[in-house]
């Protein structure tokens, strides 16, 4: 990996005029400064940004943490904050907390060592002290809190669509999937479609759960044929789960979606390549990414009249894990 001291040998010049070119600071001459371009474009030289940031006092770095970069709803979300990032000039530093709160609590000290100008953080515990003790922009994705700036999807409305499709299709005993307590989306969709269930003569009965796991969905999946074999519909509670429970109902020699229709939530790539094909609720994640990004971007450059939350919109992806009109 090249060196400032080897682009100053490339352009014949100081490291000193090298460093001055990069932080723009103090008088280089246009032919000068030419050379220094064209000596880090044949390098393929990337200064440090970090230590470029403590020179400056000025940082173009953003923290992101994740719960579990193994659920691919999260790696969407990531994607589109790093590509508006990207668009403006600033660089992504990511944390993966597996939902562990001193991993979180240390990838956000990481993050302030780094001297980021601002952190977005997709995690179960913006509660604790430590947030509130930042002197940072926060922006909260798919996570929504009274003290901090959010982006998130409208997942009580996800819920009641959830539970309203099922309903429109016939389904008459239905078994709601309620996500893990400590998740707060994962609880409006619950409540959305509680909320429909129970303004019907529908029976249906909930099964809870505590994790997204791949891990730990085939035993949900297990679980909740023991517990109510006759149920003919399920609302899962992610994607993931959705998956297991259709694999598990297979196993058993369900026909889906004559005998069982399923719908997921997320629409996760993974969604559209299970057989039969998972119908489920789409959340924007890429979008919710961007706009994370962008809302986050607003606050350190201090523009006025900046929405403080931003709810976007869900829509049901009918695929084949739900019967036809």
């Amino acid at each position: 990996m090249p060196t400032i001291k080897d682009v100053a040998r490339e352009a014949g010049v100081s490291v000193a005029t090298v460093s001055r070119v990069l932080n723009d600071t103090g008088y280089v001459g246009t032919d000068t400064r030419k050379k220094v371009m064209k000596a880090i474009a044949r390098l393929n030289y990337s200064p440090n940004e970090v230590a470029r940031s403590l020179y400056k006092r000025e940082s173009r770095l953003i923290g992101l943490l994740l719960p579990d970069i193994t659920n691919p709803f999260f790696p969407q979300l990531a994607r589109g904050v790093e590509d508006e990032l990207s668009q403006s000039g600033f660089r992504l530093l990511l944390g993966n907390s597996d939902e562990n709160t001193e991993k979180e609590l240390d990838y956000i000290q990481t993050f302030v060592q780094n001297n980021v100008v601002g952190i977005i953080s997709a995690t179960n515990h913006v509660d604790y002290q430590i947030y509130n003790e930042l002197k940072l922009p926060l922006v909260l994705l798919d996570r929504t809190s009274k003290e901090f700036p959010a982006v998130y999807a409208d997942g009580r409305e996800g819920g009641r669509l959830a539970a309203r499709t099922l309903i429109d299709k016939g389904a008459e005993r239905i078994t709601l999937v309620k996500g893990p307590a400590h998740v707060k989306p994962a609880q409006d969709r619950y409540i959305g479609a509680l909320e429909e269930l129970s303004r019907t003569d529908v029976d249906f009965s909930v099964l809870s759960t505590t994790s997204y796991s791949f891990d730990e969905a085939k035993g949900w999946a297990e679980e909740l044929f023991e517990k109510f074999p006759n149920t003919d519909g399920v609302i899962a509670s992610n994607d993931i789960v959705g998956i297991a429970i259709l694999h598990e109902a297979l196993k058993l020699g369900k026909r889906i979606p004559e005998e069982l229709q399923i719908i997921g939530y997320d629409d996760i790539p993974q969604s559209s390549l299970s057989y039969p094909t998972l119908s489920t609720i789409r959340q924007p994640a890429y979008e919710m990414g961007r706009e994370a990004a962008q809302l986050l971007i607003n606050i350190i450059r201090k523009e006025k009249g900046i929405e403080q939350t931003v709810q976007m919109p869900v829509e049901l992806i009918e695929r084949n894990t739900t019967r036809k009109d």
